[in-house]
């Protein structure tokens, strides 16, 4: 990506019905490439950001550009086809399809996305090929794939969570508290892993965590109250 691969400008968040904003960002840009640690306390606003750079959610004022397009001119349908494509998400929660199986979830962005299949094909690689090769790295046996994501550990479905994420080479890796279900030696190899990936791919990571340990691995270290100017940190989630 030649654009940068977040910029934010003159970005305002304000709830229904809020007296003040939850998130006022004058400017923030993350270059193409570049990994970033972004933390913060609880309830300073860091996942709301995220849902605002995946165009998940909208802001009340300004705009976030991902690769250099800007997500809050898109209409709905626009922004989902281009966070399938350009975006990969590692959410805290999983957000795995319980009924499917490992290797099913992890293959979902490459039957939601044709950009992302095309950059497999260019690599020479198809999508199961993919996902066997993200499961040994992440220590995911081939029987487990086969299990429904329901039958997993915490700690097996977000590194399925993971490889969901990665597959298909998105320019944009965001993730939230990805290493938090994980003990430390499989917490070191995952974050190799990661940023091994978005290497390969030059890909920008935005990594947020509460776990201080990483940082050192990372580019740049951004506390979200350096940038975030919003004065009532009680309404921020």
């Amino acid at each position: 990506m030649s654009a940068a691969a977040v910029e934010l400008r003159d970005l305002r968040l304000r709830w229904p019905g809020a007296a003040s904003d939850c998130l006022s960002i004058d400017r923030f840009e993350l270059a193409a490439g570049e990994r970033v640690f972004l933390q913060g306390p609880s309830g300073s606003g860091k996942s709301t950001l995220l849902a605002l750079i995946g165009g998940v959610r909208s802001p009340t004022a300004g705009h976030v550009a991902v690769a250099g397009e800007v997500l809050d001119a898109l209409s709905s349908s626009a922004r989902d086809r281009f966070r399938a494509d350009h975006i990969g998400f590692i959410f805290q929660l999983f957000n795995l399809l319980p009924y499917l199986s490992a290797r099913d979830n992890i293959l979902l962005p490459c039957r939601f996305s044709a950009a992302r299949r095309a950059r497999l094909q260019r690599a020479g690689r198809t999508p199961d090929d993919e996902v066997w090769r993200l499961a040994g790295r992440l220590d995911l046996a081939p029987e487990l794939l086969m299990r429904r994501a329901s039958e997993l550990s915490v700690g097996q479905q977000q590194r399925v969570a993971a490889a969901r994420a990665l597959i298909g080479g998105p320019g944009l890796i965001v993730a939230d508290e990805p290493t938090s279900a994980l003990d430390a030696d499989r917490q070191s190899a995952f974050l190799d892993l990661l940023l091994d990936e978005c290497k390969a791919g030059g890909a920008a990571l935005l990594f947020v965590s509460h776990d201080p340990r990483l940082a050192g691995r990372f580019d740049r270290v951004l506390n979200l109250a350096d940038i975030n100017h919003a004065a009532d940190s009680g309404s921020r989630s």
